[in-house]
């Protein structure tokens, strides 16, 4: 089986899509694939497509959108057997096997097959060790190589209810962890003038988000770009202000002094005067071929 959520849901069983196209059994088997390989229980089901409180006859329509996916499972493992056979791929494979009733719920069996968020956890995992060790050329890659999974917002067009909106927002919030770590390493990495266009952009998106307007003011700094740093910390300032009369953080308003200090500097030079390093134009450094896919 084939499973993508980080985007449109795409659920394939033997290169054929088992994804419905009504309402209901897409949020049902959108929840199952959150939860891949393990057993989801009945009570959550209903929670979800029921979340005003599951109506009478509620069991009954649960196990008539089973049954549906059922039926696609099963047409799909009509076709022929694929060429080359996943691991945990058999011909004996059911629908039954697939979408597994178990007491208290359902489970619906992977077979061993891809899931782009477990690639995605992978993929992610590695760029953080490779950060901790210091690693920048290999935490660049293996994090863009996470990113890259990523077709759009997770379960686009699926109606959600609790559940899925909870795990929406995790997987939002683990993709941004990534993103800034991505950036962190291509910074480090003296790629601060061809991050700048990238990080307007998400800052445009996320007006209120300190982490990557912290990164866009220090690439913008590093370009020798000072004025327009001390504009985007002030645009920050007004955002949080309006989302709750917040104001930056410590470490943003620290960083706005360290701008201010470096642009002060560079106008009226004085002897002696060290501009600190994570600010300083970065020399060129070689990196290796498809470090950054």
């Amino acid at each position: 089986m084939d499973v993508r959520i980080l985007g449109g849901l795409s659920v394939r069983e033997n290169g054929v899509s088992i994804t419905p196209t009504a309402a209901a059994p897409r949020q049902l088997l959108a929840l199952l694939t959150a939860s891949a390989d393990q057993v989801v229980p009945v009570t959550v089901l209903t929670e979800e497509l029921w979340p005003s409180g599951a109506p009478r006859g509620a069991r009954a329509e649960l196990q008539s959108h089973i049954a549906g996916l059922r039926a696609l499972i099963a047409g799909a493992l009509r076709g022929a057997a694929p060429a080359e056979p996943r691991p945990g791929w058999s011909d004996r494979r059911t629908a039954e096997a697939i979408l597994v009733s178990q007491p208290g719920g359902y489970r619906l069996d992977t077979g061993g097959g891809a899931h782009d968020l477990w690639q995605f956890e992978r993929a992610a995992g590695a760029g953080y060790r490779a950060m901790e060790a210091g690693d920048l050329p290999r935490a660049a890659l293996r994090l863009g190589e996470a990113l890259t999974l990523w077709r759009g917002d997770p379960y686009a067009g699926v109606a959600a209810g609790p559940r899925l909106r909870r795990e929406i927002e995790r997987l939002k919030t683990s993709r941004l962890s990534v993103l800034d770590q991505w950036i962190e390493a291509q910074l480090g990495l003296g790629r601060h003038a061809e991050l700048v266009p990238e990080l307007t952009g998400l800052v445009a998106r996320h007006p209120a988000n300190e982490p990557l307007h912290a990164h866009l003011m220090a690439a913008l700094t590093r370009c020798g770009r000072h004025d327009e740093a001390l504009t985007v910390y002030e645009r920050l300032r007004l955002a949080l202000q309006g989302e709750g009369g917040m104001e930056p953080s410590a470490r943003l308003r620290r960083l706005q002094r360290s701008v201010l200090a470096v642009r002060d500097a560079e106008a009226r030079p004085v002897f002696g005067f060290r501009v600190p390093g994570q600010y300083a134009p970065a020399r060129p450094r070689l990196v290796p071929a498809g470090a950054f896919g």
